[in-house]
């Protein structure tokens, strides 16, 4: 039973955690979708 409890709390500490660093405010995902389109704009203003 123990065992199961701290399985479960560390699970949830996981989840947390995360969803704080990927999924928040200024996330991963976020900053990514931002740079991607910096990248894009870039390539798009290059000159053939």
């Amino acid at each position: 039973m123990r065992a199961i409890l701290t399985a479960m709390l560390l699970l949830i500490t996981v989840i947390v955690i995360y969803g704080s660093v990927a999924e928040g405010e200024d996330g991963m995902k976020r900053q990514i979708n931002g740079a991607g389109g910096s990248v894009s704009t870039h390539i798009r203003g290059m000159s053939p």
